[in-house]
C-alpha cells in the first residue's frame, strides 16, 4: 500500500491543481467547438490516422505524412506535428542506437505516447468532442479557429501531449516490474523532450524574427514557465507521479484522483497558454506580424535547420 504522505501533493503540485482550477473557469472550449461540429470531416486525414500505430517505423512515418497533409492545407495543427514528427524520429534513433536500459519498453512508450496523439486527432476530426481529453479539445479547436498565435498553437499541443497524456502512456506501458529501470528510461525519454522544448523556444523567437518582429523571446522567456503551470520539468515529473499512484493506490481511487490531477492541471496550462500574461500591445504587435507574413512557415523552416 502506497504511504498517505506519497499520494498527498506536493507543494508545487498543489499550487499548480490551485492555480488550474482557477484558470479552469476561464476556459470555454466547449461551445467553440459546437460552431465546428457541422463541418465535414477531412477523408484523406482520416485515411491517415485512423488505424492504430502498429511500431515505432509507423508512428514515424504516419506522423510525418500527417504534417506534410495538414501543412499542404494551410491547417494550423500542423504547427506542433513539425516539431512532434522530428522529436518522434529522434527517440528512434536514440532506441536503434542502444540509449535505452530496456529498448523494448522505451519502444512501447514511444508508440503508446504517439497513439495518445493519433486517437485525439481521430476524434477530433469525426467531431466526437464528447470523448476528447479537454486539453485536446481546446488545443485542436483553437488551431481550427485559426484565431491563436503560432506560438499558442505550438504551447497548447505540447500542454496537451506532455501535461496530460503522458501520465495516461506510462499507465498504458506500466512502470512495474523494474520501476527503477523505466524511471531511467522515462529520464532518457525526458531529456529528449526536454531539448524539444528548447528548440521549440529558439524556433519561435527565430519564426517571429523572420516575419518582421523582435524581442518576441522577452515574452515567451521562459518558455518553460509558459508551457504548464508545473512548469515543463515539473510536468514531466507530475506524470511520473500520477503513474506511480495510479500503480500503487487501490483502483477505485487511484484512477478518480489521478484524472483530475491530469486534467485540472493540464487544462488550466491551456487556459494560461491562451491568456498570458503579458501586455495587449505586445500580443497585438505579435498577431500583426503574422497576420503580415506566413508564421507557420517561417516555424517550419526553422525547425527543420534545427533538428
Amino acid at each position: 500500500m502506497i504511504p498517505i504522505r506519497t499520494s498527498v501533493p506536493t507543494v508545487d503540485e498543489a499550487e499548480a491543481l490551485l492555480a488550474g482550477i482557477r484558470r479552469t473557469v476561464d476556459i470555454e472550449a466547449d461551445g467553440a467547438a459546437a460552431a465546428l461540429a457541422d463541418e465535414e470531416p477531412d477523408p484523406g486525414l482520416l485515411e491517415i490516422v485512423s488505424g492504430p500505430f502498429a511500431s515505432v517505423a509507423d508512428v514515424d512515418e504516419r506522423l510525418a505524412r500527417t504534417e506534410s497533409y495538414l501543412r499542404e492545407r494551410g491547417d494550423r495543427r500542423a504547427v506542433f506535428l513539425t516539431v512532434y514528427s522530428r522529436m518522434t524520429a529522434t527517440v528512434r534513433t536514440a532506441i536503434d542506437d542502444g540509449a535505452f536500459v530496456d529498448p523494448e519498453w522505451a519502444a512501447s512508450y514511444l508508440v503508446a505516447f504517439a497513439e495518445r496523439y493519433r486517437r485525439a486527432l481521430a476524434a477530433f476530426e469525426r467531431r466526437a468532442f464528447e470523448s476528447l481529453p479537454r486539453p485536446w479539445l481546446i488545443a485542436f479547436t483553437a488551431a481550427v479557429r485559426g484565431e491563436s498565435l503560432v506560438a499558442q498553437d505550438a504551447l497548447l499541443a505540447i500542454n496537451a501531449h506532455i501535461t496530460y497524456d503522458l501520465t495516461y502512456t506510462l499507465g498504458e506501458v506500466e512502470i512495474d516490474p523494474d520501476r527503477d529501470v523505466k524511471r531511467e528510461d522515462h529520464d532518457r525519454i525526458n531529456a529528449i523532450l526536454a531539448r524539444l522544448v528548447q528548440t521549440v523556444q529558439d524556433v519561435l523567437v527565430e519564426a517571429y524574427a523572420a516575419v518582421g518582429i523582435a524581442g518576441v523571446d522577452r515574452l515567451l522567456d521562459p518558455l518553460d514557465d509558459r508551457l504548464a503551470l508545473l512548469g515543463l520539468k515539473g510536468a514531466r515529473e507530475f506524470a511520473w507521479r500520477n503513474a506511480v499512484l495510479r500503480a500503487d493506490l487501490p483502483a477505485w481511487l487511484g484512477e478518480r484522483y489521478v484524472d483530475w490531477r491530469a486534467e485540472t492541471v493540464a487544462t488550466g496550462a491551456a487556459a494560461a497558454v491562451l491568456a498570458p500574461d503579458v501586455d495587449a500591445d505586445a500580443t497585438g504587435r505579435l498577431r500583426e506580424a503574422e497576420d503580415g507574413g506566413d508564421a507557420a512557415s517561417a516555424f517550419r523552416e526553422a525547425v527543420r535547420r534545427r533538428m
